[in-house]
């Protein structure tokens, strides 16, 4: 079969892919200009891609089409034929829940306004200075789960393992695992007030459709408690910018830590919306990396290669995305 690779990292795992799959014929793109990327997909047998516009979706004649994440909002899934199978890969589950745990941590002992107190030579704490903040400890918190999917369930289970209290509110509560019991409850997307109310922490573990755009806004942010940390490591759309940016200026929330933005980078050059809330002192800010664990990469090449061979032997592939439901349970 001719397998046509458009994601510029996946394609780090080149021998991994071409070695598990023998007897295909390989072509990584994802260097090549848009025009010539364009004329590959359409010549695929197998496409393996993170994003798929509607022009070459509609031109695309692969049978297989693998995204090479958990997300299907940049792929055009509907233009594709409807014969085409569409599959999806995780495996970044245990390296997003560490990264929520670390930006939880660095907030409570403000581990980034230390460092730069400490880089100009002040010495700061209770022992010095009698008006700095004690902070609290993990089994103090609880952390609030909107959406409790992968990331969210793994997420639960690290954070309580270290004694933290876990809420959560997801559109279907009786698909929680039954994994998920050190939660104190699980509830309807109904119940997000109470959720923000009662949160020292609020995860946003969802995906971004037109029921989750723009979900968090002022009227939420007036609900959380006043030294709450909000943690996005879903899509920038899910929070209204404006709102977010004057709840983090005027003290509303306590803060934020942002691992995706509203826009894309261009190259190394980061979105206007980072120069815009990187400055705060009580943003963590980071380039949609929560995720990009080595292993998280290996484990999804991993997968890939195990579905093209299943595809190519007539068995089903794992992690089908089911079109009709269009997004993934949350």
């Amino acid at each position: 079969m001719r397998i046509v690779v458009t994601d510029p990292i996946i394609s780090r795992f080149a021998d991994l892919l071409q070695e598990t799959t023998p007897g295909n014929d390989w072509e990584f793109v994802a260097d090549l200009s848009p025009e010539e990327q364009s004329a590959a997909i359409s010549r695929a047998e197998v496409l393996v891609c993170a994003k798929l516009s509607p022009e070459d979706a509609a031109s695309c004649p692969a049978r297989l089409v693998h995204i090479t994440g958990s997300g299907a909002d940049r792929v055009a899934v509907a233009k594709l034929p409807a014969d085409t199978i569409v599959t999806r890969t995780s495996h970044h589950e245990r390296s997003i829940a560490e990264h929520i745990l670390m930006v939880v941590l660095a907030h409570q002992r403000r581990l980034l306004s230390v460092t730069d107190q400490m880089r100009a030579g002040i010495w700061r704490s209770v022992a010095t200075e009698p008006s700095t903040a004690m902070h609290r400890t993990l089994d103090e918190l609880t952390i609030g789960f909107v959406g409790l999917g992968g990331i969210g369930t793994e997420a639960v289970r690290l954070c309580t393992s270290l004694d933290m209290k876990a809420v959560a509110v997801r559109r279907n509560p009786g698909k929680t695992a039954t994994a998920d019991t050190n939660l104190e409850w699980v509830k309807t997307m109904e119940y997000l007030p109470e959720l923000l109310a009662v949160s020292d922490v609020v995860v946003l573990c969802l995906p971004l459709t037109e029921e989750t755009k723009g979900l968090m806004g002022t009227k939420q942010f007036q609900l959380m408690r006043s030294d709450a940390l909000l943690v996005n490591v879903s899509r920038g759309a899910i929070i209204d910018e404006q709102a977010l940016y004057s709840a983090l200026q005027e003290g509303t929330i306590g803060g934020a830590a942002l691992d995706v933005w509203w826009d894309a980078p261009n190259g190394t050059d980061a979105p206007e919306s980072v120069a815009r809330f990187a400055p705060l002192s009580n943003v963590i800010a980071t380039p949609h990396y929560s995720g990009h664990a080595l292993q998280t990469f290996v484990r999804r090449a991993t997968e890939i290669a195990q579905n093209i061979n299943a595809f190519n032997e007539g068995r089903p592939p794992s992690n089908t995305f089911d079109r009709a439901q269009s997004v993934a349970p949350f």
